[in-house]
């Protein structure tokens, strides 16, 4: 403790970590000391509203999901959790959201302290940044636009709640639903009006749903973006190859899915809704999907079409350095690209008037195929554990998990203790990256002085 008041916060508690840990491996872990925390909490009887200890497994599923901005529960979120319990869960979506290196650096920056270059290579690899150089100066971004985001989110939530649920009730209610969208997190306190309802009673309200999914675009973005936009403004031929690739992708993703979603819903859950809310939930549909979790119409009652769609956008999910999960859609793209090039017999691949680095492309591939791995093995399990689940059902869950987004077609109540562990392993590897994931149980990379004989094998 001596340390820590001699250093600061982020220095004292990196301080105590030394060589042996990879930045990787750091943030790994803290995140998982920040779930164990948050679950124990949790825990205790006055976290619930009945008095009772929830559970360690519950409370377990329940942080990791906070933490890990995912938004699927095994509890309704208002029916179970008290005033003390919703706080600690919305305390965890805005650690998990931002990441708990760059709270403590901002809490750095609030004391004045010096930020060494350890403590600044961590929040590189926190927020995902392309390069060291400049990495407070956008924390320091990051801080004040979140808090400008979410709290004008909670205001013009607030001018809808407040009518409705009485003062301190509706900004309350406009605070957590901000912080929930932003973060890209998808718990609700709507359980009052039926448990798990989310925000279907608000499927034609334009106040509630272009503010929520105007939260979710901006939090899904990335920082990385931010700060480009914010230097370059409207300057479009400025920006950053990465801001090109992320801004048309997320706007192909999400107007062509929503595209899609109102061409297999017209007659399925679209069908008995007026015009205006029809557009609205096929768009708010389209966003959510991409790591959210909210929903405005029933997801179990969806075509399968629909489902596989929202399996493709949840897959794919938001952007690098962002509080969405997901492959992220520069991965997809560089994939894409990758394809095309071969189709074309191209040499190297290119956008923009730019070319995309090799390291990039084994990146890009290594986090699709892991992703894919990941999510297919636990699907198989979780129906080997459970066999009178639906395959559909159960993949649906498990692409939610992983793409951190919440979205579930109702089974996650019926899973198992073992099936639960699994949802929450795919959970927590989604929001640290799965190539994270992986890298934190193994050392540092060795360069081998010596390369083997090149050995020939025929593809496709």
């Amino acid at each position: 403790m001596e340390e820590l008041k001699k250093t600061g916060w982020l220095k004292g508690i990196t301080s105590l970590w030394h060589t042996h840990l990879s930045q990787t491996q750091f943030i790994a872990y803290g995140f998982f000391a920040v779930i164990l925390i948050g679950a124990l909490l949790l825990t205790l009887p006055f976290a619930s509203r009945d008095g009772q200890n929830v559970g360690f497994l519950s409370a377990l599923f329940t942080a990791t999901s906070a933490t890990c901005v995912t938004g699927l529960v095994v509890v309704d979120t208002w029916s179970q959790w008290t005033l003390f319990g919703q706080i600690v869960i919305i305390s965890l979506i805005q650690i998990g959201g931002l990441g708990f290196i760059t709270i403590g650096v901002g809490l750095s920056i609030v004391l004045r302290r010096k930020i060494g270059l350890k403590e600044r290579g961590l929040l590189q690899e926190s927020v995902n940044t392309l390069q060291i150089g400049g990495v407070v100066r956008l924390a320091r971004k990051i801080l004040i636009g979140t808090a400008l985001f979410e709290g004008t989110g909670a205001v013009l939530l607030a001018i809808r709640f407040v009518p409705q649920y009485g003062l301190l009730k509706g900004i309350y209610y406009g605070i957590f639903h901000s912080i929930s969208a932003f973060c890209n997190a998808g718990f609700d306190l709507m359980g009052f009006q039926g448990q798990y309802c989310s925000f279907v009673n608000y499927y034609d309200d334009w106040l509630v749903n272009l503010v929520i999914m105007s939260l979710i675009v901006i939090g899904g973005i990335g920082f990385i973006v931010w700060d480009d936009v914010s230097r370059n403004r409207l300057h479009v031929r400025k920006y950053m190859l990465h801001t090109k690739i992320v801004l048309l992708t997320t706007g192909v993703l999400i107007f062509g899915g929503a595209f899609l979603f109102y061409l297999m819903e017209k007659n399925g859950v679209l069908k008995d809704m007026t015009a205006g809310g029809r557009i609205l939930s096929s768009l708010f549909a389209s966003v959510t999907a991409r790591t959210a979790g909210f929903n405005t119409v029933d997801v179990a009652a969806m075509t399968d079409g629909s489902k596989f769609l929202t399996i493709l956008l949840m897959f794919i999910g938001g952007s690098p350095g962002s509080t969405a999960g997901g492959i992220k859609t520069t991965t997809i793209v560089v994939m894409l690209l990758c394809l095309v090039s071969n189709i074309r017999r191209e040499n190297g691949l290119n956008a923009f008037g730019r070319r995309i680095e090799d390291d990039t492309i084994k990146q890009a591939s290594a986090i699709m195929m892991t992703n894919l791995v990941l999510v297919l093995g636990v699907s198989l399990t979780i129906m080997a554990v459970q066999p009178e689940l639906i395959m559909s059902d159960v993949l649906f869950e498990a692409f939610s998990a992983m793409g951190t987004v919440g979205m579930t077609t109702g089974i996650t109540r019926s899973l198992e203790p073992l099936s639960r562990v699994l949802i929450i392993l795919l959970m927590y590897s989604g929001r640290i990256g799965t190539l994270s994931f992986a890298l934190a149980f193994t050392q540092q990379k060795r360069i081998s002085p010596v390369k083997l004989p090149v050995g020939r094998i025929t593809i496709g």
